[in-house]
């Protein structure tokens, strides 16, 4: 059985233009309550910009930072950052490399630098609901969680191997592609965040149901009891998932909740 439901955000719940039926969700949040399923948003994303798109169900809980950080609105369940010493030794091999804009993501803020490009912070305002910019990240006083960078998007599995290579011991790069890429802690991921979550809840692994699409999601659809695949997935996702569903534009991961929920 089934007690409780977790969901990728990009590319998975939302459609491409960040929104959802959120008629439909009423319904099934309503079905949830109902049957005693938790909700839960496993994301890459940061905390404050997934609390955006939930203001009215405060029960949810995120799994937010790739499994990095895990609350909810009146609580943290777990929070997980990088040493400081670690933080600089990532920070000097990232910077050395040219092509690529970084940001620094902490517990209350992410961070770009007052050189970083004035667009390329606007865009990012879209994920990072909270962003400061600073003329130095030695200067961040907050417990780093991630760094996310984005890269030239047919450059983007090369950057990985070679960040994998360069970061050893220190941080994972992960990915979902089109020029977007993590470094997260070493064996931190959204299935160790939805384990950990879950040893607080009393719900095993096995009783969970996840929706993904991307490479940081392959854990998670691998090690849950039911792993959903969207249509729009990389094949290497696809693969590790239970089952499949429709993409994220056509409300895929709410289609399944609702035959799941709704008969």
């Amino acid at each position: 059985m089934i007690k409780l439901i977790a969901t990728d955000m990009d590319g998975s719940f939302l459609r491409d233009d960040m929104t959802y039926d959120e008629a439909k969700f009423k319904r099934l949040h309503a079905a949830m309550q109902r049957y005693g399923i938790q909700w839960v948003v496993a994301s890459g994303n940061q905390y404050f910009q997934l609390k955006s798109f939930f203001k009215a169900y405060p029960d949810t809980i995120y799994v937010a930072e790739n499994g990095a950080l895990i609350r909810d609105e009146a609580q943290t369940y777990a929070l997980h950052a990088f040493k400081p010493t670690v933080t600089a030794q990532i920070l000097n091999i990232v910077m050395a490399m040219p092509e690529l804009q970084l940001l620094v993501c902490g517990a209350q803020s992410a961070y770009a630098l007052t050189t970083e490009d004035s667009a390329h912070v606007t865009e990012m305002r879209q994920y990072y609901h909270h962003l400061a910019v600073v003329p130095d990240f030695a200067t961040i006083k907050d417990n780093v969680l991630k760094f996310a960078i984005s890269c030239p998007p047919e450059k983007t599995m090369a950057i990985v191997d070679e960040l994998r290579d360069k970061l050893q011991g220190l941080g994972e790069p992960t990915s979902s592609g089109h020029g977007d890429i993590d470094i997260i802690q070493p064996g931190l991921n959204k299935a160790a965040g939805l384990k950990e979550l879950g040893n607080i809840l009393h719900i095993e692994l096995s009783e969970m149901c996840a929706f993904g699409d991307g490479g940081n999601d392959l854990e998670m659809l691998r090690e849950v009891g039911l792993g959903v695949a969207m249509a729009n997935a990389q094949p290497a996702v696809t693969a590790v998932a239970d089952r499949t569903t429709d993409s994220n534009e056509a409300q895929g991961v709410l289609n399944f909740m609702s035959e799941a929920l709704e008969g």
